[in-house]
C-alpha cells in the first residue's frame, strides 16, 4: 500500500513539472527548426518524416521573426517574402509565442526549449515537437555549406 501511493506522489510530481522558461532560453529559437511530430489533445501522434519545410526563427531578446525556407539540393534555402512576426510573452501560467501577420494573429504556448529542440502547444491543444537542424548538401559537390 505504502509503494502504491509513493508511486502516485511521485507520478504526480512529475506530471505537475514544467520547465520554467527563463528568458535568456529565448535566444536558443534562432536558426532553423523542422517539425519532428504533433501529438493530439487525445494523445494519438503524427510523425513527420522528411519535411519540405522548415522554420526559421530570428530573435533579438523577446522580439523576431519567424520564416518558412525550403531546403534546397545544394545546401541553400529558398524562401518568401513572407514572414510572421514573434512576441515572447511571459506570464504567471507560461511563456507565450504571440505570432502577428498581415492577415492573422495567434499565440502558441512555448512548453519546453533545448539548444536541440522545442515543443510548443496551440489553442486546440495540439503539442509541435521541433528539432533543430540545418542546411544539407545532397549534390556532394564538395562545397561546404553554411
Amino acid at each position: 500500500m505504502k509503494n502504491t501511493f509513493m508511486i502516485l506522489v511521485l507520478s504526480l510530481l512529475f506530471v505537475g513539472c514544467k520547465q520554467e522558461i527563463k528568458p535568456t532560453d529565448i535566444a536558443k529559437l534562432n536558426g532553423y527548426w523542422e517539425i519532428e511530430k504533433v501529438v493530439f489533445e487525445k494523445g494519438e501522434e503524427k510523425d513527420y518524416g522528411m519535411n519540405e519545410s522548415f522554420d526559421f526563427f530570428e530573435m533579438k531578446g523577446n522580439k523576431g521573426t519567424r520564416t518558412k525556407v525550403m531546403p534546397q539540393l545544394n545546401g541553400t534555402f529558398q524562401t518568401s517574402n513572407a514572414f510572421e512576426s514573434v512576441v515572447v510573452r511571459s506570464t504567471e501560467k507560461g511563456t507565450f509565442l504571440d505570432y502577428t501577420t498581415e492577415y492573422a494573429k495567434w499565440t502558441e504556448e512555448l512548453i519546453s526549449i533545448s539548444d536541440k529542440e522545442f515543443v510548443v502547444k496551440n489553442d486546440q491543444n495540439k503539442e509541435y515537437y521541433y528539432k533543430k537542424t540545418g542546411p544539407v548538401n545532397l549534390l556532394n559537390d564538395g562545397k561546404e555549406t553554411k
